[in-house]
């Protein structure tokens, strides 16, 4: 049995590239050590075509049953990733053969190194097919929706196991730079068959990676080669610009730099991007602006439920200079009538979320207002999902919902398909503790629609989500899409 699944496996990797012909003993010879077999006897049957979730579910039932592992999510995720890892190139390897690839076209080497993230299982491609995705049309353009189910749920096993495994810092996070060729532990994912591509922005090293979880096409995360905190400043755009600069077909942005309105890892200097093209990319400019001394830069308000100043310049100079400005008195910035404090009992509360992407031979820049006050009646946050909207979504607005995906918690699928059930049989969900949070919801929903019924009831339920999604977007955005939102907006403006 293990010798079978061993020659599928290395038939994957002969497929895939990951292995080359002249590597196949090699290969096969570090997975027996990984079995601890000393031999091998090569079965008669060929295999094309490998079906990778299979070969590697075979391998680690042989693993749980030679004892190697125990039989448990935390601890077949560790192990697969160790005999993916013999099949993998040195990281040497894949940076000579991604800037081989560079020279040929900066599209044609993040294509080879998207390939190699998915075909190495770094990126588990049957884990990402059961995330849910769907759009809704709003008035801001077609929003993106998606659950998350890629990310594994952890069995009580693996968290008591982490719970009493000792404690370390090393690596200090997940995005250091140590994390290349890591085995992991229960408390911390293996990453031995992750790849990293050294770059240099703003004169020092940095890195390269994809997401393990792709929330979209070729969604790549840019980090700082030192674990140091994040920081919008003008340095932030200098790197954004940089990276455009390498990567064209790509955007890149980043998250801003406070809790509530920032990212889940503020501790590590890191950017978002990929080669995909948001709503909020696409959304026009509805009012234009003209900034003394910036008169040659295109500015103008985004048609966007957040707060977004788009600025557009062939010379990514100008919106560097530009983008320091506008941050520099919007960190300054207070105005009580708007409900803008730039800052309450010390602590400030103005940043930016910064997008850049090149649009033809045209740099732009998104700069989305953001502020993380907070108050009795929205303790989490004013420019937060509101109270009403947790239900669906509860969780930071950071750079991703910003552009416009909903990132939504894996609770809502069986969420979601347990209310179709009970709508359909005209039960209250408020009688079912899982869904009494949706009841309210639902009962405002139903009267819209004459006729629910099998064929149509999911499709109701994520379009009534994804309008929720357009309303915490709107939650989200300091100045909202109203006379009087737009008329404050102006009045910032006006200072720069």
């Amino acid at each position: 049995m293990l010798n079978n699944s061993i020659k599928k496996l290395v038939q994957y990797g002969l497929e895939t590239g990951l292995v080359p012909a002249c590597e196949r003993n090699y290969t096969i010879n570090l997975l027996l050590d990984l079995f601890r077999q000393d031999d091998y006897e090569e079965p008669a049957e060929e295999y094309e075509n490998v079906d990778l979730e299979e070969t590697l579910g075979e391998l680690l039932d042989e693993a749980v049953k030679r004892g190697l592992i125990e039989d448990s999510i935390g601890y077949r995720d560790l192990f697969d990733t160790k005999i993916m890892n013999c099949l993998m190139p040195r990281p040497a390897q894949v940076q000579e053969k991604f800037w081989k690839e560079y020279e040929k076209s900066p599209e044609t080497a993040t294509d080879f190194f998207y390939k190699l993230s998915q075909d190495s299982d770094y990126i588990r491609r049957y884990r990402i097919k059961k995330d849910r995705k769907w759009t809704v049309d709003s008035p801001y353009g077609t929003i993106d929706i998606t659950i998350n189910l890629s990310k594994p749920e952890k069995d009580p096993k693996a968290i008591a196991a982490a719970k009493n495994a000792k404690q370390s810092s090393y690596p200090k996070c997940l995005l250091c730079m140590e994390n290349e060729g890591y085995a992991g532990r229960l408390n911390h994912p293996a990453r031995e068959n992750h790849r990293i591509i050294p770059i240099t922005i703003n004169d020092s090293g940095w890195g390269f990676q994809y997401s393990p979880y792709v929330y979209y096409n070729e969604h790549c995360i840019v980090f700082n080669g030192q674990h140091v905190p994040m920081k919008i400043e003008r340095n932030a755009f200098v790197k954004l610009f940089d990276f455009v600069k390498l990567f064209p077909h790509y955007f890149l942005g980043s998250n801003a730099d406070l809790p509530i309105v920032g990212g889940s890892i503020l501790s590590h200097d890191h950017f978002q991007g990929g080669h995909y093209t948001f709503a909020m990319a696409k959304a026009p400019m509805e009012e234009s602006v003209t900034i003394p001394g910036y008169e040659d830069v295109e500015a103008g308000i985004v048609h966007w439920p957040l707060s977004v100043l788009r600025i557009r310049h062939r010379d990514e100079k100008r919106l560097i200079d530009l983008a320091s400005h506008v941050l520099e008195n919007w960190r300054g910035y207070t105005d009580a009538d708007a409900f803008v404090f730039a800052e309450t009992d010390g602590e400030p509360h103005n940043t930016i979320t910064p997008i850049a992407r090149k649009v033809g031979d045209t740099f732009e820049l998104d700069l989305t207002l953001r502020n993380n006050i907070t108050t009795e009646e929205h303790p989490l946050g004013v420019y937060h999902p509101h109270a009403e909207y947790h239900h669906i979504k509860k969780e930071n607005i950071g750079l991703i919902e910003v552009m416009g995906l909903a990132v939504l918690p894996a609770r809502l699928k069986d969420e979601l398909e347990l209310l179709a059930s009970y709508i359909l049989e005209g039960r209250d969900p408020a009688e079912n503790e899982m869904l009494q949070k949706h009841a309210d919801w639902v009962k405002d929903f139903l009267p819209k629609y004459k006729d629910i019924n099998q064929d149509n009831v999911m499709d109701i339920l994520q379009e009534e989500v994804g309008q929720v999604f357009v309303k915490v977007l709107e939650d989200a955005g300091v100045y909202k899409c109203t006379p009087e939102g737009r008329a404050a907006f102006r009045k910032f403006l006006a200072t720069l």
